[in-house]
């Protein structure tokens, strides 16, 4: 079993009491990660080491501050072996999910480095004759940072990377499913030479979490706060928020829709579904959630994504490689069986997969789905999906937006003037035409609507969530004041 600890102003601490908790593997259960149960007087120890960090860090020139991302991106390549075992470990995941992760992390922290001399402002004209009026950008102080289990290597580094690029130091909290493989990032970043404090690591038994986020969320020295995980979650941290009018980045749950038109390339649409619809055996946030296609082409699309679904592979990730690795507890399983034999009582048909009573669960597809259905409105987080057959683009759009969540979408059409006017009828933050719901980019403003969230990483619109806006005048001449 692998031991971690946490880190506190660059020392790798246990909890205060030296309590802990333990992490088991989703397919054997078997114990993997012992990792310490924060106390509250240990979070807010972290808190202080980022608070006494922020003057010194935030005032680091930009070609340190970028030199430092630049080499924690290679850091944290190095680690891949690492990861790997790691994630298979806590997560159950697949070798190619662990890349696909490696890759767009480090890839975010060079895109962190290229922005520490983007946090600027602008020279705004002033009716007051000979003052210089600026909007100015500045770090906001530290920064309250979780992550969640299911693509942890990208929004683990997403949390934090480009905070620490505006100048702002951070406290990392572990997700309590994969707090090793947090750790990892972490240990990335202090191999890179992050002065103590910067980035600070903490971790929580899960049933502790949310007095811990509380306890920091509420200390003066914490001006922002980002958090990815589900709605029921992100709603209650921003309750918390609000009462102490904190700004928080809260990127929560989807219902990803991906429409098929009738004039779509149909094997470039299967391709792009089975990646949106199964990767990390569906437990991504974009993940496609559901396939609306036309009548016209439908029997087309669907038989041939039966057969790639068919095709990905199922099994332990730690002993064999695999396209779908396990899920990540048998709740999900059960969520999912419930959800089957509710549409299939309701009509649905099962194209392909199907019930399970362990974690590793296979591309499962079902036809015919309606909004009677309880897998038609909810999120199911794993690879079970629907299919809703509509006529033509305005039923299409109306199901796809017939839900509560507004993350990520994807619109299939040969049609490109057509398609771009329906991608924004589509109540989603993100949109994709011709290409999958599952695609990242760190330049990019990530962030959704309704109940999928508010605020955004990535790219400018990052930048202006983890700085202030300051208004800041220079009176050049004698001003006329009129009394």
């Amino acid at each position: 079993m692998n031991a971690i600890k946490m880190l506190i102003n660059g020392e790798a601490v246990e909890a205060s009491n030296g309590a802990s908790f333990t992490r088991h593997n989703p397919l054997d259960n078997k114990p993997v990660t012992r990792a310490p149960a924060a106390t509250e007087a240990d979070v807010l120890r972290a808190v202080d080491a980022a608070a006494a960090a922020f003057p010194a860090w935030s005032n680091l020139g930009p070609s340190a501050r970028r030199e430092l991302l630049i080499r924690a991106a290679q850091s944290l390549r190095n680690k891949r072996d690492e990861f790997i075992q790691t994630m298979a470990e806590e997560t159950g995941s697949s070798v190619g999910w662990v890349d696909f992760n490696l890759d767009i992390a480090a890839n975010g922290l060079l895109e962190a480095a290229s922005r520490v001399s983007q946090v600027g402002g602008d020279v705004i004209p002033s009716d007051v004759p000979g003052n210089l009026a600026m909007g100015v950008r500045q770090a906001a102080g530290v920064v309250l940072a979780m992550a969640p289990w299911n693509a942890p290597i990208i929004l683990g580094v997403r949390a934090l990377a480009l905070p620490l690029a505006c100048g702002n130091t951070v406290v990392l909290k572990g997700s309590e499913r994969c707090p090793a493989t947090h750790g990892l990032i972490v240990s990335a970043l202090q191999e890179a030479g992050l002065p103590p404090g910067v980035v600070n690591f903490v971790t929580n038994s899960p049933a502790d979490a949310a007095k811990l986020v509380s306890t920091m969320i509420a200390h003066p020295a914490v001006r922002r706060i980002n958090f990815t995980g589900s709605t029921k979650v992100g709603r209650e941290i921003g309750m918390v928020c609000a009462q102490h009018l904190k700004p928080a980045v809260l990127e929560l749950g989807g219902k990803a829709p991906f429409i098929v038109l009738h004039d779509a390339d149909i094997e470039a649409a299967v391709e792009a579904a089975a990646f949106g619809a199964f990767s990390n055996s569906g437990q991504v946030c974009m993940s496609t959630e559901k396939l609306i296609v036309d009548n016209r082409i439908a029997d087309d699309f669907i038989g041939k994504l039966v057969a790639k679904a068919r095709s990905l592979s199922v099994g332990d990730p730690r002993t064999e490689s695999v396209a779908l690795g396990a899920v990540i507890d048998i709740s999900t399983v059960e969520h999912c069986n419930e959800l089957i034999d509710d549409a299939l009582a309701k009509g649905a048909t099962l194209l392909c997969g199907g019930k399970v009573n362990s974690t590793l669960m296979p591309a499962t597809l079902l036809d015919h789905v309606t909004p009677q259905m309880r897998l038609y409105h909810e999120e199911t987080f794993a690879p079970v999906k629907g299919i809703v057959r509509v006529k033509g683009e305005e039923e299409a759009i109306a199901h796809a937006n017939d839900n509560p969540y507004g993350l990520s979408s994807a619109v299939f059409s040969r049609d490109l003037a057509r398609a771009l006017t329906l991608s924004k009828q589509l109540q989603t933050g993100i949109c994709h035409i011709n290409s999958s719901t599952v695609h990242d980019e760190p330049q990019m403003p990530f962030g959704g609507v309704k109940e999928s969230g508010m605020g955004h990483f990535g790219g400018q619109a990052g930048i202006d969530s983890f700085t202030d806006l300051r208004w800041i005048t220079l009176q050049t001449t004698p001003r006329h004041y009129s009394f």
